[in-house]
C-alpha cells in the first residue's frame, strides 16, 4: 500500500522523531558513542595527567551528544570538532558528518564545517604520524610521507560520510518532493471527479427539463384540442348528431396521435435508462463521454421534428375546435436549421394551446415574418367573449416558462404580456444561426 506525504508525517513519534523506530535508533548511537568516548577518556586522562574519572565522564558526555543529531546536527560536528585533539569521538564524527551533509542545513554551513572537521582531523593525523615516525630508531623515510599520510587518513575520516549525507538528503527530498505530487494529484483526481459528478448531475437535470418541456408542448396540444372538441360534442350531441360524430372523430384521431407521440417519447426515455445501466459502472469521465454522445445523437434526430411548413395543418385542427384563427405571413420562406423550424412551431402551438386553455371562443392572429437573419412569430388573440367559459382546461403555469427557454436556448428574443384590448400577445424572434445557450439578444 502506497503511502501518502500526510500519512508518512502523521507518523511521529517522541520530541522531535518522525518515527519511533528513529528515536530508537538515535539512542542506540548516542549510548555506543557515550562508551566509545569513555574508553578513549581514559588514554586521554592519563596523557593531560588529569584523574581518570573526570576524563570518562567528559567522554560520556561528549558521545551522548549524538542523540540530538538530528535536531541540531551543526552542534554535533562542532562537539566532534572541539574534541578530536583529544582523540576521541570517531563514531561521534562520523555520524555527524553524515547526518549534517543530509539535513536541510544551507551548504555554505555544510562546506564550513566540514572544513573545520577535515582541518582539525588533519592537524591531529599529522601530529600523530609525525610522532609515530619518530618514534621508529633509525627509520629513513622521505619528507613527503607524512604530509601525504596524513592528508589520506583525514580525507578517509572525513570525505565517505560527508558524500553519503549528501547522497541520502537529495534522495530524501527526491521521495518527500514525489510524495508531494502524489498527494496534489490525488487531490486534483477527486476535485475532476467531483466536477464530472456535477456535470452528470446538471446533465440529468437538464434532460429532464427537456423530456418534461417536449411532454409539454406535444401532448399538452393535441390533449386540450380533445377536450375542448369533446366539450362541443357534449353541447351538439342532441341538436346535431351529424356535428357531435365529426367531432367525435376528431377527438378519435387526436388522442390516437397523443398516443403514438407518447409512445415515441417513453421509447427515448428507456432507451435513455438502458444507456445509463450500461455505463453505471464506469469512471465518471466516461459517462460524461458517452453522455455527450447520446446528447449529439439527439441533437441529430431533431430533424425529424415538426416545421413552420406544418403550420396550417396546426391552425386547421384549431379552426376545426372552433377557433378562429387568421395567418400572416411577411416575406418569403426559407429553409431554416431543424432546431429553429422545431422552435417556431412549438412557439406557434403552445400559443394556441394558451388560447383553447384561457380565452375559449376567442379569435387569434398568427404572424410570421422573414427577415435577414431571423424568423419572427406572434400570436395574438382578443378578450375571451365570456369570462371563465369554455371547457375549465386545467394548466400548470409552464406553457410560457417553456417556450422562453426554447428561444432564449437559441440566442433569440421572447417576449409575453396581455394586449390593452384584455387578450394576450406572445413574440418571439429567432435568429437563423442558432447561437450559444442562454446568449440573449438586445
Amino acid at each position: 500500500m502506497t503511502t501518502t506525504g500526510e500519512e508518512h508525517r502523521a507518523a511521529g513519534g517522541p520530541w522531535w522523531w518522525e518515527r519511533r523506530r528513529s528515536a530508537v535508533l538515535d539512542g542506540g548511537l548516542a549510548l555506543g558513542s557515550a562508551l566509545e568516548c569513555a574508553v578513549e577518556g581514559v588514554g586521554f586522562a592519563e596523557g593531560a595527567g588529569l584523574p581518570v574519572g573526570i576524563g570518562v565522564l567528559l567522554g560520556v558526555v561528549a558521545g551522548s551528544v549524538l542523540v540530538v543529531r538530528r535536531r541540531w546536527p551543526v552542534a554535533v560536528v562542532l562537539v566532534a570538532i572541539a574534541i578530536t585533539p583529544a582523540e576521541m569521538g570517531f563514531l561521534l564524527a562520523t555520524v555527524g558528518l553524515y547526518t549534517l551533509a543530509a539535513s536541510q542545513v544551507p551548504r555554505r554551513i555544510i562546506g564550513v564545517t566540514t572544513g573545520m572537521s577535515l582541518a582539525a582531523t588533519l592537524i591531529v593525523t599529522l601530529m600523530r604520524t609525525h610522532q609515530g615516525v619518530g618514534d621508529i630508531a633509525g627509520s629513513r623515510i622521505d619528507v613527503w610521507f607524512v604530509p601525504l599520510m596524513s592528508v589520506l587518513a583525514s580525507v578517509a575520516m572525513t570525505a565517505p560520510p560527508v558524500l553519503l549525507g549528501l547522497y541520502v538528503g537529495a534522495r530524501r527530498r527526491l521521495m518527500e518532493s514525489l510524495r508531494d505530487r502524489a498527494d496534489s494529484l490525488e487531490t486534483e483526481l477527486q476535485l475532476l471527479a467531483e466536477r464530472a459528478e456535477e456535470r452528470a448531475d446538471w446533465a440529468r437535470g437538464e434532460e429532464r427539463t427537456r423530456i418534461a418541456r417536449e411532454m409539454h408542448d406535444v401532448v399538452a396540444h393535441r390533449v386540450s384540442l380533445m377536450v375542448v372538441h369533446a366539450a362541443a360534442v357534449q353541447a351538439v350531441a342532441l341538436k346535431d348528431p351529424q356535428k357531435a360524430v365529426k367531432n367525435a372523430a376528431l377527438v378519435g384521431d387526436m388522442g390516437r396521435q397523443a398516443l403514438t407521440e407518447l409512445r415515441e417519447m417513453l421509447g427515448v426515455l428507456r432507451a435513455g435508462e438502458a444507456l445509463g445501466s450500461s455505463v453505471r459502472g464506469a469512471v465518471p469521465l466516461a459517462a460524461v463521454g458517452v453522455a455527450a454522445a447520446a446528447a449529439a445523437t439527439r441533437a441529430g434526430a431533431a430533424e425529424d421534428g415538426p416545421s413552420l411548413a406544418e403550420l396550417e395543418e396546426l391552425l386547421g385542427q384549431s379552426r376545426a375546435a372552433g377557433m378562429k384563427v387568421e395567418l400572416s405571413v411577411q416575406g418569403e420562406a426559407r429553409g431554416y436549421a431543424p432546431e429553429v423550424e422545431q422552435t417556431a412551431y412549438r412557439v406557434v402551438q403552445e400559443a394556441l394551446t394558451n388560447v383553447h386553455k384561457h380565452a375559449a371562443g376567442a379569435g387569434a392572429m398568427v404572424r410570421v415574418a422573414h427577415r435577414e437573419g431571423e424568423v419572427a412569430m406572434q400570436v395574438e388573440n382578443g378578450a375571451p367573449p365570456v369570462r371563465g367559459g369554455g371547457a375549465m382546461l386545467p394548466s400548470g403555469g409552464n406553457g410560457l416558462v417553456g417556450m422562453r427557454e426554447r428561444v432564449l436556448a437559441l440566442g433569440g428574443v421572447f417576449v409575453s404580456g396581455e394586449t390593452e384590448a384584455g387578450g394576450f400577445r406572445v413574440s418571439a424572434v429567432l435568429p437563423t444561426q442558432p447561437g450559444p445557450s442562454g446568449a440573449g439578444r438586445a
